[in-house]
C-alpha cells in the first residue's frame, strides 16, 4: 500500500508549453478573433446604424417576410408599418431585417 502512494507521488509533472506552442495558440485565436468575431461586430453596427436610420415612408422587409411602408413609430421600439390600402400593422424595430427603398 505505501509502494502505491509512492508510485503516484513520483509521477511525472507536466512541463508547462514551449514558446512555440504559445504562439500558435495566439495566432489562432488572432485568426478566430479576425474571421469570426469581428465580422459580426461589423455587421451588428451596420444593423444598429439601418434600423436608427429607419424613417417615415422607407419600404421595409421583416424577419416574418411581410412587406410594408412606415407610417409611423408607436414607441422607440415599435413602428407602424402599412401593409396594404387601410391595413396598418405594429411591428418590433428589431423585426426590420431590410430597407428596401427610402422615402422622403
Amino acid at each position: 500500500m505505501v509502494q502505491a502512494a509512492f508510485a503516484q507521488a513520483a509521477a511525472p509533472v507536466a512541463a508547462a508549453p514551449s514558446q512555440t506552442d504559445q504562439m500558435l495558440h495566439m495566432f489562432a485565436i488572432g485568426i478566430f478573433y479576425f474571421m469570426i468575431i469581428r465580422p459580426q461586430q461589423k455587421k451588428q453596427k451596420d444593423t444598429d446604424a439601418m434600423l436608427q436610420a429607419i424613417s417615415k415612408g422607407d419600404r421595409v422587409l421583416t424577419t416574418g417576410g411581410v412587406f410594408g411602408t412606415v407610417v409611423g413609430k408607436k414607441t422607440d421600439d415599435v413602428i407602424v408599418l402599412k401593409v396594404a390600402d387601410d391595413v396598418k400593422m405594429e411591428f418590433s424595430k428589431q423585426s426590420i431585417v431590410r430597407v428596401l427603398e427610402r422615402g422622403e
